[in-house]
């Protein structure tokens, strides 16, 4: 999306010291998203959040339970409406939590970008241009990629950023591919 900047994939909401993949404890899955209030808005994200899951399914583990965090006091009474607004859509009560954001660790390396991982000749390119694997899961163009990978965003937002990237040309031309856009329309 427009104004979303990086993503990160890791744990959150619990208590547990170090989360890992094996040994999550009482955290949940999540996503932490950097974005630019000047281009997006924190109810577009809450859209977004809302579209993306069920949350009138009752979570079979805290692990992948459905779970809004915010930062600020602004935060949490736009997430409390917007799930309000959802349950009178929807007609039923949520199972999604809303907390405080308090800790935040990232996933393994081999969590982070995942759909962009199995694109290896594009993630060979970024590697190039990030050796540094933080570096690589920071970039934001690492993000859009791997947004766009997983059949987000528009083929007008794409014709837009597509230069902004850093592919090169096979490298462009191969992204253009995998998400059925052709470039130069």
């Amino acid at each position: 999306m427009p104004g979303v900047v990086r993503t990160r994939v890791g744990y959150a909401g619990g208590t547990t010291r170090n989360p890992t993949y094996e040994v999550i404890g009482d955290h949940a899955e999540a996503i932490q998203i950097e974005y630019d209030p000047a281009r997006i808005s924190f109810e577009e994200l809450l859209a977004v959040f809302w579209d993306s899951h069920s949350p009138v399914t009752r979570p079979y583990s805290r692990q992948y339970m459905s779970i809004l965090f915010y930062h600020t006091d602004e935060q949490r009474r736009l997430a409390e409406e917007s799930k309000g607004r959802e349950e009178a859509a929807r007609g039923r009560a949520l199972y999604t939590e809303i907390m405080p954001a308090h800790v935040f660790t990232p996933a393994e390396d081999y969590h982070q970008k995942y759909t962009l991982r199995y694109e290896r000749e594009l993630w060979a390119e970024l590697k190039a241009i990030y050796p540094r694997t933080e570096d690589l899961i920071a970039s934001t163009a690492a993000a859009r990629i791997n947004g766009y990978l997983g059949g987000h965003g528009s083929v007008e937002q794409f014709q837009a950023e597509i230069d902004t990237l850093g592919l090169s040309e096979a490298g462009r031309q191969r992204l253009a591919q995998r998400v059925g856009i052709r470039l130069g329309e």
